[in-house]
């Protein structure tokens, strides 16, 4: 198999011992995009437009914080993604400012009546404003945006070299199956990337290779369970000393388990 630059990253993650190549080759990229960010990325006005639009999700600002690499750049992030939001925030609020003084000083007669009315008030429509936006931050990050992007077309590269490379179809169906998370992804993309000739293909091979090691991960966690009894003290534990972890990984995807 000829390895090509946009191929290397995911032969090698295939190469790699593991529950799910995907999450070896997610985790890197994630890693990578981590110290992007808070390099190169921090100084170009582009960048600094995205961040300051999107910012962040929990996992993402907890993983650019821990770094401890760059406090100063993460600090100018943080201060000009909170100056944009602030701004947003108080315009969409003194927009609706007097009307919600106004619902703050109706009568009880009409208060009582708009209990019972479907109309709804001003300041119940600028919470629902709020909310939607509120909502809309909470699910923008800009790393999971760029992971989603470039996940993407490494799934695109998977497919090609599925149809193409009978080495890497070997590669492929040697594998321990997929989180259910890379699972689901792959599944779409076939969708998007795939006839339906081809889809029942990769398919046929996807399930059948994901059910053999669901089943086989299923089984070694239930030995885990089963060397707490007594009676299988003496008992080799094989496989499943670590089985609890890469079940709970083979379920969600990678996850920061100690």
């Amino acid at each position: 198999m000829k390895e090509k630059i946009y191929t290397i990253p995911v032969t090698d993650a295939f190469k790699t011992e593991c529950e799910c190549s995907l999450c070896v080759l997610e985790k890197k990229l994630e890693e990578e995009n981590i110290e992007y960010v808070l390099g190169p990325f921090l100084m170009e006005p582009d960048g600094r437009m995205i961040t300051n639009e999107k910012g962040f999700c929990k996992v993402h600002f907890e993983m650019l914080y821990n770094t401890q690499a760059n406090r100063l750049g993460l600090g100018l992030i943080v201060d000009t993604h909170m100056c944009e939001q602030n701004s947003k925030l108080k315009k969409v609020y003194e927009e609706k400012l007097n009307q919600i003084k106004k619902d703050s000083e109706i009568s009880m007669i009409k208060n009582l009546s708009s209990k019972i009315s479907t109309k709804q008030t001003e300041t119940e429509k600028f919470v629902d404003q709020l909310i939607d936006k509120l909502n809309d931050l909470e699910n923008s990050c800009t790393i999971c945006s760029r992971l989603e992007h470039t996940m993407d077309r490494y799934i695109d590269v998977i497919f090609y070299l599925f149809f193409k490379e009978p080495e890497f179809k070997t590669l492929f169906t040697q594998q321990k199956g997929f989180c259910l998370k890379h699972l689901k992804q792959l599944l779409v993309s076939t969708k998007k990337y795939l006839g339906p000739k081809d889809t029942a293909i990769f398919v046929n091979t996807l399930m059948s290779m994901q059910m053999q090691n669901m089943e086989r991960i299923q089984q070694e966690v239930n030995w885990f369970t089963k060397k707490f009894d007594y009676r299988y003290n003496d008992e080799p534990w094989g496989n499943s000393k670590d089985a609890l972890l890469r079940s709970i990984q083979k379920l969600v995807g990678h996850c920061n388990l100690k």
